[in-house]
């Protein structure tokens, strides 16, 4: 029953916080909304900057997704992280060799679910992860190197 309901919910909820395309969020405003996992969001801006080459920028992805800061890796998406109120959740798309070694991890429980329920795209398996707990924070990190075989400095 969990997976029908995480469809629900993304469908009748935007998945960040700030969705007026013609705002951009200031770092201050960002830093507002989510609140006590501001430490969260540095931690895993820190682990990306340490362990891969990336660009960073915003990029707005529509009124059910609202704006997200994206980190790509040569041209590629690695992830994006989405501000949302007193917490933020990661998109991160996992092709299909990582998806079927994802199980394997040592993953939490929420993780885990949303792994369990995201649906097999042509480009891989959308994972929309709340990040509320070092424990998803962790999981996300486990599904980076994953994604990516590895750090990438």
């Amino acid at each position: 029953m969990r997976g029908p309901r995480i469809r629900w919910m993304l469908q009748d909820m935007a998945v960040g916080a700030f969705v007026e395309k013609q705002h951009q969020p200031t770092t201050r405003e960002i830093s507002h909304s989510i609140g006590l996992k501001k430490k969260l969001w540095d931690s895993l801006e820190r682990f990306i900057a340490e362990n891969y080459r990336t660009k960073r920028d915003f990029a707005f992805y529509g009124k059910n997704y609202g704006w997200a800061l994206r980190f790509r890796k040569a041209g590629k998406a690695l992830l994006s992280m989405y501000p949302g109120e007193g917490t933020f959740t990661v998109q991160i798309v996992l092709a299909e060799t990582p998806a079927k070694k994802a199980p394997n991890l040592k993953l939490g429980k929420s993780t885990r679910n949303v792994l369990e329920s995201a649906h097999q795209f042509p480009e891989g398996r959308w994972l929309f992860i709340r990040v509320n707990s070092k424990q998803d924070l962790r999981d996300i990190q486990q599904l980076l190197l994953l994604k990516t075989s590895g750090p990438q400095i």
